[in-house]
């Protein structure tokens, strides 16, 4: 979502006659996208904020510095305590704003010479009272940005906000109640993007397993999406995430199975293995029918890769509860797992009724306990891929580049499992889907040689 966000905005502003720096010193603006997910990631956030201010009190620039995202949307008065400087905060609902709250910011500071700061965030609960509706302009936005010939991987959101209220999750109060994009401006969007010759595109939605839309008096939920998904387009990957297990339809197996083009991936975080955290968490359904959802996945979909999320040391969680997790690992054999050590998010349910009564400690020993796990199932199940041959969606150069080769470089990609591959080759095959054997595995990544033995 923060990705898709970001590009929404470049592309304003370019519109605004701005032009992308990647030195911080050298910027007129600066703007950081925050979450706030995590209490990690704010204070992140706001560390990167103190930076962009000590290069303006030393070099004058950047003249403006925004925060965006759900952190600005979560605690603006917060955030302008505790980093006063900061010129612009803006919301994920009013990103369409920030343009005009930039140009705004920089007349008043020119007049006055001192620094006003400008806001823009949304009350929620205005929206879910039905006093106040969502404007057109974030669909306007989706629909009017600009499709560059170079991008091969693209996001197309199909769906905004969240109302599932996950007793640990701040995500339905910053970016708000659930809504589905109309279809016809989801396919419109497609093949726009289907003309540019782009290889990938993500449908995401914060549970995109509830899409629902009106359409012609017929209800086209996300099954029926991705079969109109993939009539309107020769797009050669499509994925979609995240999907959300009480509202998952078996009918969506069904799509990947029969839709060539539609990536035999799902991301289907289950959070916690334990029936009673679950119950906790508000997550409305059990690890029983968690498991039954996978198990015919795997059998309508043979070879479905599955990536999940999970949190150690939820408040009272107890050894047993963990034991439940880690023997939910063992059962689904994940691809990956983001797995994380539960931080108390301010104005949760969570916050409200528990206590944060697990230490750091035992969180900590959980938590690697359980990336220990899954660091051994998933080079397990690599193993078994070594002397097979795969596609591979060429993303550019590897980070860490070792080749020595003139002309040659270390190139990282991905395979519709979503499992990733480095392998040497020109740099020329960036956005190409090029076909490679698999020489050796991590539990992370795939090693490979072009098939057709050229570098």
């Amino acid at each position: 979502m923060n990705k898709l966000d970001s590009e929404l905005v470049a592309g304003l502003l370019a519109k605004s006659d701005y032009q992308p720096t990647s030195d911080p010193a050298e910027a007129q603006v600066a703007i950081l996208n925050t979450c706030s997910v995590r209490d990690h990631a704010e204070q992140k956030a706001l560390s990167r904020l103190g930076h962009f201010d000590h290069l303006r009190r030393t070099s004058g620039k950047p003249e403006i510095i925004a925060i965006m995202g759900c952190f600005a949307q979560r605690s603006p008065e917060y955030i302008l305590q505790r980093v006063p400087f900061v010129d612009v905060l803006c919301g994920p609902s009013q990103i369409h704003q920030l343009p005009e709250l930039i140009t705004t910011t920089r007349r008043d500071r020119e007049k006055s010479k001192k620094i006003h700061t400008k806001r823009a965030v949304t009350d929620f609960r205005q929206i879910r009272s039905g006093k106040a509706s969502p404007a057109d302009d974030l669909e306007n936005l989706d629909l009017c940005r600009p499709v560059e010939e170079t991008q091969f991987q693209r996001f197309v959101r199909v769906q905004r906000g969240c109302d599932k209220f996950c007793s640990y999750c701040v995500v339905p109060f910053v970016r708000g109640p659930e809504s589905s994009r109309p279809v016809d401006h989801i396919l419109e969007e497609v093949r726009r993007i289907d003309q540019t010759g782009c290889k990938e595109i993500t449908l995401i939605g914060q549970t995109i397993s509830s899409y629902r839309f009106v359409s012609d008096g017929q209800t086209v939920d996300l099954p029926e999406l991705l079969y109109r998904v993939h009539q309107a387009c020769s797009i050669p990957r499509i994925r979609f995430i995240t999907s959300y297990p009480a509202d998952f339809s078996l009918n969506i197996f069904k799509a990947i199975a029969e839709l060539r083009r539609i990536c035999p991936y799902l991301h289907l975080p289950a959070q916690h293995g334990s029936n009673r955290v679950l119950q906790l968490m508000n997550r409305k359904y059990a690890v029983e029918t968690y498991l039954e959802i996978l198990e015919q996945g795997r059998r309508i979909v043979p070879g479905l890769s599955v990536a999940g999320d999970f949190i150690v040391g939820f408040p009272t969680e107890t050894d047993q509860d963990h034991n439940h997790s880690i023997t939910l690992l063992e059962n689904v054999r994940y691809k990956n797992c983001f797995i994380f050590k539960y931080s108390v998010r301010p104005g949760t349910l969570a916050e409200k009724r528990f206590t944060d009564d697990v230490s750091d400690e035992i969180k900590s020993r959980r938590h690697r306990q359980m990336l220990e796990v899954q660091d051994r199932i998933s080079r397990e199940d690599n193993q078994s891929l070594v002397g097979k041959t795969v596609d591979v969606l060429v993303e550019g150069i590897s980070k860490k580049n070792r080749s020595n080769q003139e002309n040659v470089k270390q190139l990282v990609g991905r395979t519709v499992e979503d499992k990733i591959v480095i392998f040497e080759g020109p740099e020329t095959l960036k956005g190409e889907i090029e076909r490679v054997k698999i020489t050796a595995v991590s539990s992370l990544t795939l090693f490979a040689e072009r098939c057709n033995g050229r570098n």
